[in-house]
C-alpha cells in the first residue's frame, strides 16, 4: 500500500491471463500441471484469441521415465481447474526455456504457443 492507501501490485501481474472477461492467474494451472505424476516442469501463458481476448495455453516437460499426451494432461486439468482456465492448447517439449536465474523465458514460449494454438483452431474449423 503506498501513502494513499492504493494497492500497487508489482512482480507478476503483467502475465495475467484476461479470458473471455476472466482473470486468471498462471501459477494456478501451472501448479495442477505440475502435480501430475508425469510432469517435470510447466509454464502458462495466454495466447490471442479472435473471440475471449487471449486463452489459456502451456508448455510443459516430462519426467525422464515418464510418459503423458497433451488430451491427458488436459484432462487432468479439467478435472481440477474451472472450465476457464483449463490450458486448450498443451506442448510437451524436450526443454523449457531458462534465463540465467533459472526462471523460465516465457517470452520465448509464447510464439510457439500461440502457433501452436493457431493451428488447433485451424483444425477444429476444419472438422
Amino acid at each position: 500500500m503506498d501513502a494513499d492507501g492504493d494497492l500497487i501490485l508489482c512482480g507478476r501481474s503483467k502475465e495475467l491471463i484476461i479470458r473471455g472477461g476472466y482473470n486468471i492467474a498462471p501459477l494456478d494451472i501451472e501448479t495442477v500441471l505440475h502435480d501430475h505424476p508425469a510432469v517435470k516442469d510447466a509454464a502458462v501463458v495466454g495466447v490471442a484469441h479472435e473471440v475471449l481476448g487471449e486463452d489459456v495455453a502451456a508448455a510443459v516437460t516430462l519426467l525422464s521415465s515418464a510418459q503423458a499426451t497433451p488430451d491427458e494432461l488436459q484432462a487432468w486439468c479439467r478435472e481440477r481447474l474451472a472450465d476457464n482456465k483449463v490450458p486448450r492448447t498443451i506442448l510437451i517439449l524436450d526443454t523449457l526455456p531458462l534465463n540465467a536465474n533459472g526462471k523460465f523465458l516465457k517470452r520465448e514460449l509464447k510464439p510457439l504457443l500461440e502457433k501452436a494454438a493457431a493451428a488447433r483452431r485451424a483444425m477444429a474449423a476444419a472438422r
